[in-house]
């Protein structure tokens, strides 16, 4: 998977190009990083070894986690490496690799966000039915659907952007290796690669926000219009209230990033939002379960309380 250039490495220029600033970015994304492994970890190791917690919600949270650890673990690793280094390259596999690493778990959380959004709907409008419908088979397969689609889907961008020549500048505008920042750099006919970006990735992002928001707005008719209760609706609403507030969390930088054609002047721009996805959105994540989930809170405090 070697392209046909004399390019071997690239350099990732970073966040920001201020050197005095390097060490302290360093301190804050260590401590951001960790605060994410320690918090999804704690929210997986809950989720698996409290029975309580044993339904698909919390299946699907579980997996949300483990896709949380993994994404922020593809770019910040790097990042943290770069900010110490004066030669801040990647090879030319590594950063084929990234990028498919980081479109392989984006794509796979868009798509299980749409799943937990569909694992409400079932439960809200559908109660009688949801443990027929939602069993552990069928959430097992709606699981592992995300993570084999979102495999190949980044797969497709790998292969056809490790096949691009790159005969000018080795230099990305951005911390990690994405595909618009080496559609920069790329010489010749990058058409297809564009209408790939633009179209399957499109689907694939926008295919299950569309859903998710669907599901919601299915959620708020039926309880408004057949249940007629406050009470369930205000019940409801405050059980999807985080789920909702990831799913903004994540797509609204991603949107605001990918639906834009690729410039100069727009890579200064996009490594800054790119932090809100790779970063912010990874160390929110559990913050905002664990705030707004009472059983979540409740299986902390159990674990806790064991441990001492």
């Amino acid at each position: 998977m070697l392209n046909q250039t004399s390019v071997t490495e690239f350099l990732l220029l970073g966040v920001i190009d201020n050197q005095e600033l390097q060490p302290f970015l360093f301190a804050v994304f260590l401590t951001i990083y960790f605060s994410i492994v320690v918090g999804n970890g704690a929210i997986l190791m809950i989720v698996v070894s409290d029975p309580r917690l044993h339904s698909p919600m919390y299946f699907f949270l579980g997996n949300l986690s483990c896709l949380d650890i993994c994404y922020s673990t593809v770019t910040l690793p790097k990042m943290l490496e770069n900010f110490l280094s004066t030669h801040k390259a990647i090879s030319f596999v590594g950063c084929i690799s990234q990028l498919h690493f980081f479109h392989f778990l984006g794509s796979t959380e868009a798509m299980l966000l749409a799943v937990m959004a569909l694992d409400r709907f079932v439960a809200i409008c559908k109660p009688l039915r949801y443990t027929v419908i939602m069993n552990h088979q069928r959430c097992t397969q709606m699981a592992s659907t995300t993570w084999v689609i979102g495999f190949f889907h980044a797969l497709l961008h790998s292969i056809m952007t490790s096949h691009l020549n790159f005969c000018g500048s080795n230099q990305i505008h951005h911390f990690f290796c994405d595909i618009k920042p080496l559609l920069e750099l790329a010489c010749g006919n990058i058409e297809l690669n564009q209408w790939l970006l633009n179209t399957v990735s499109g689907t694939i992002a926008m295919g299950p926000f569309f859903l998710t928001l669907f599901s919601y707005f299915y959620i708020i008719t039926y309880l408004v219009f057949k249940t007629r209760s406050c009470s369930m609706l205000h019940r409801a609403l405050s059980t999807c209230a985080s789920h909702f507030m990831v799913v903004i969390l994540l797509y609204a930088p991603v949107i605001f990033t990918y639906i834009r054609p690729a410039s100069g002047s727009s890579m200064d721009q996009d490594r800054v939002i790119a932090i809100m996805y790779t970063v912010v959105t990874p160390v929110l994540n559990p913050l905002i379960y664990t705030m707004r989930n009472k059983e979540v809170k409740k299986a902390l405090i159990r674990a806790i309380r064991k441990e001492l």
